[in-house]
């Protein structure tokens, strides 16, 4: 085995330590048909060499579709955005691929850094003070937001919008479930502002919106952030950095907390994961902020330096005295983030916004023109905005698929009042043509 570090010494020592004399002898017990089941049929049964496992792996392999294969039109959170080559080539180095907690700062200098940096641009991009070392993804970053409002002011009570993306907001449920979490009702796609103000009762610790939110609908922040200031609460805002290229930062519009999925700044979609939690406050909180901070300081000869500043996590000091058990950040895709922002610039990012705004709302008009589709808001939107259909939308996205074309995301199991509703995503990714071919198939599947 020449992965195995054990050497012969020590594999003997082991075997004696259990008063066997061989390998053999000490699985002789186990039953031959193994300790899981496995079909008559499988491969696995009579094993394969590495050359043969490796073969079949890759036709296995082979059965996946990615979004290079045709066009994708999905979005929900996970989106289709070009990387550019230098991303991976940058994060690829050994000092950063291999690096994991720059706790010894002599050792650690490019990489606390590169987090400093990464900081320093999600705080300006977010129109906020501070900006943490990165949290797990948007979803715990949003679940964190919720928890650093409830320190601050001792509420116990979480409004959330009912069109913040559902899977966050499971996240919420479980992260928080010791606390009182109420639900604020959409109307047209965004939060219902007069529902919000009948729930703020002077028991509210924050209230959560997503903006763009799920449905792609831009929210009103700053009447968000009106309602919740007034009532003693926090607003706390989960945004697509992507989308700020030409929106008004949340800092800007009076919230108190912004966070967000980072996966949209040079991370590839990837079954769900590794993402990036963002997170970013307003000074005063910097102390109940989760996570990590790295700083810039000078060493004892006056040369800059950088370091952990603020590590108030349940590994340094006493628990209840922690501002959250996240033991570590996602400091890889916080690195791929800042290389893409780098390389963008305040124009790209504006540009590439810009690109997703135009081609997105073409898209919409498009469809929407199809006869037997509509949209079902007419609020403003970002990239991504919700169709309504008169046949199965599962049917329409099978169909679509059969065509090389992966279609939007049915609502239904989120949304049961939206049972022929879909969420469309257009992206800098999709081409006039892809938007065009679209709007036919789902001309000929809607008459099937």
């Amino acid at each position: 085995m020449p992965y195995v570090a054990n050497t012969r010494e020590e594999k003997e020592a082991i075997l004696s330590a259990v008063g066997k004399k061989s390998f053999s002898e000490l699985i002789a017990n186990i039953p031959k048909k193994g300790l899981f089941f496995l079909p008559e049929n499988s491969f696995l049964r009579g094993g394969l060499s590495e050359m043969e496992a490796l073969s079949r792996l890759e036709k296995l392999s082979e059965k996946n579709r990615t979004v290079r294969q045709g066009p994708s039109f999905l979005g929900a959170g996970a989106y289709h955005h070009f990387i550019p080559a230098a991303v991976g080539a940058l994060i690829g180095r050994g000092e950063f691929l291999t690096a994991y907690t720059p706790y010894q700062p002599e050792a650690s200098q490019g990489t606390l850094q590169a987090t400093f940096e990464f900081q320093t641009m999600i705080a300006e991009l977010y129109g906020m003070d501070v900006a943490n070392a990165s949290l797990y993804d948007g979803a715990s970053a949003m679940a964190e937001a919720a928890l650093l409002a409830v320190r601050e002011t001792g509420r116990k009570k979480i409004l959330v919008s009912r069109a913040a993306h559902p899977e966050y907001r499971k996240v919420l449920g479980t992260i928080c479930r010791n606390l009182e979490i109420r639900e604020i009702p959409e109307r047209n796609g965004v939060t219902d502002l007069d529902a919000l103000g009948s729930a703020l009762d002077g028991t509210a610790a924050c209230v959560l919106v997503q903006h763009p939110n799920f449905f792609g609908c831009l929210e009103d922040v700053a009447a968000v952030s009106r309602a919740a200031h007034a009532d003693g609460a926090l607003a706390a805002v989960s945004t697509n950095p992507l989308s700020l290229g030409i929106l008004e930062p949340p800092g800007a519009q009076g919230a108190d907390i912004a966070t967000g999925e980072g996966q949209p700044l040079g991370i590839p979609l990837g079954y769900g994961g590794p993402y990036l939690g963002l997170f970013a406050c307003k000074e005063r909180f910097l102390r109940k902020m989760p996570g990590r901070v790295a700083g810039m300081t000078v060493d004892a000869d006056g040369k800059r330096g950088f370091t952990l500043t603020l590590q108030t996590r349940e590994q340094h000091i006493r628990r209840e005295k922690a501002t959250s058990n996240i033991c570590t950040n996602e400091a890889l895709m916080a690195l791929a983030a800042t290389v893409t922002l780098s390389l963008l610039g305040p124009e790209g990012l504006k540009e590439l916004a810009e690109l997703n705004l135009r081609k997105a709302h073409y898209a919409a008009e498009t469809l929407s023109a199809v006869p037997g589709l509509s949209l079902r808001f007419s609020s403003p939107f970002f990239n991504e905005f919700v169709v309504d259909s008169g046949t199965d939308p599962e049917k329409i996205r099978e169909r679509l698929l059969e065509k090389g074309v992966a279609g939007g995301l049915p609502l239904k199991r989120f949304y049961p009042e939206l049972g022929r509703s879909t969420l469309y995503c257009v992206t800098e990714m999709n081409s006039r043509e892809d938007i065009d071919a679209l709007a036919g198939l789902l001309g000929e599947a809607g008459s099937r």
